[in-house]
């Protein structure tokens, strides 16, 4: 097996292998701490030339917690918390288009809008990292692809097993023109993140391999499954073993798991990823425990226990890119970063050829 030559972030690969490299935290948990009503998720507060005016103020439909549309209304919050992650000292950031497919915007009446919302969230991450890299530190801009609310596997309807609500054509479509609105915007890498149902991650391997094919470009991939209970089982059935091997055909620079459990609980599943994806990176970046509304963060960790517990993955051998999901802050990547600084990267065993 030959090493893929990439047309993006090409000392990204080498990196990895010298050291652990930092993925941004929560975006959601961020944009709660603005307390953003209906008027500013239409666009209110931000008069800057590259905001939306009035564009959305006479909407038919509520917006609000349309976190992606922001990206259009408000980018100066987006701006402010991509920035806050990378000075805390985020090697990757996402971009915010965890639900900026025309699937999941259909929910919201803007599905003709995901295209826009994608190149513009990729421009936005772009020009930060821009900002605060360096020829020692390079930033990168990972294009975040979201599972979607919809299931190609599970039906739902509990009377009717084979029912579904999408199929992989669908999601093959809207994933194709999020991946290439991405890349036009200035991603570096392209991450399929949070799956719960392998085949709906198939339709986005799919349909960035036909990107790749057709565009000439070639970006890092950055695999990321949920184990969504105590089963250790992705939603739609599969072991941790068992979906590595239905996705490895991708090639991704890095496999892992995030979301869902918290690192406690996650564990034994990237112990799992470790040792059977040898010749891939590992990525981690858990919740910062379980959901508590009581939290300032909607969550129980604070940034010294999670990097504590991230510490443990990373002194044991276990993960090469750490980070964080639900409820995580800047306060929990800085904390996360100073914890990995001096722990060595986990060891890849590639085959001879390579």
């Amino acid at each position: 097996m030959k090493a893929l030559h990439y047309t993006r972030a090409q000392q990204l690969p080498e990196i990895l292998a010298q050291r652990i490299v930092i993925l941004d935290g929560a975006m959601g948990t961020m944009i709660q701490r603005f307390k953003l009503g209906e008027a500013q998720y239409r666009g209110e507060g931000y008069t800057g030339p590259d905001g939306a005016g009035d564009r959305f103020k006479d909407f038919p439909r509520d917006v609000k917690g349309n976190n992606e549309l922001l990206s259009l209304t408000r980018p100066d919050v987006i701006r402010d918390i991509h920035e806050r992650y990378l000075a805390a000292g985020a090697d990757l950031i996402e971009t915010n288009t965890f639900g900026a497919t025309t699937i999941a915007q259909e929910d919201y009446g803007m599905a003709e809008l995901a295209r826009e919302m994608n190149l513009k969230s990729a421009q936005l991450a772009r020009a930060a990292c821009d900002k605060f890299s360096t020829p020692e530190h390079p930033r990168f801009v990972a294009g975040a692809l979201g599972p979607t609310p919809k299931t190609a596997s599970i039906s739902p309807d509990v009377n009717d097993p084979g029912a579904r609500n999408i199929d992989f054509e669908q999601l093959r479509a809207a994933y194709y023109e999020q991946t290439e609105a991405l890349v036009e915007g200035g991603a570096d890498v392209l991450l399929v993140e949070t799956i719960f149902d392998t085949l709906n991650a198939k339709a986005a391997l799919f349909a960035i391999d036909e990107f790749f094919e057709k565009s000439g470009e070639r970006l890092p991939l950055i695999i990321s499954g949920t184990v969504t209970d105590a089963s250790g089982r992705i939603l739609s059935g599969q072991t941790v073993t068992a979906f590595w091997h239905s996705v490895r055909h991708a090639r991704p620079l890095a496999i892992g798991l995030n979301c869902a459990l918290g690192a406690t609980l996650m564990r034994p599943y990237i112990q799992e990823l470790n040792r059977v994806a040898e010749d891939t990176f590992i990525s981690c970046y858990p919740n910062a425990g379980l959901p508590n509304p009581m939290s300032d963060t909607g969550f129980d960790e604070t940034p010294e226990v999670t990097s504590r517990l991230v510490h443990e993955f990373a002194a044991e051998g276990l993960v090469n890119i750490v980070g964080g999901c639900c409820g995580t802050t800047p306060d929990h990547i800085g904390a996360i970063a100073k914890a990995v600084e001096k722990v060595p990267a986990r060891k890849m065993f590639y085959p001879a050829e390579v």
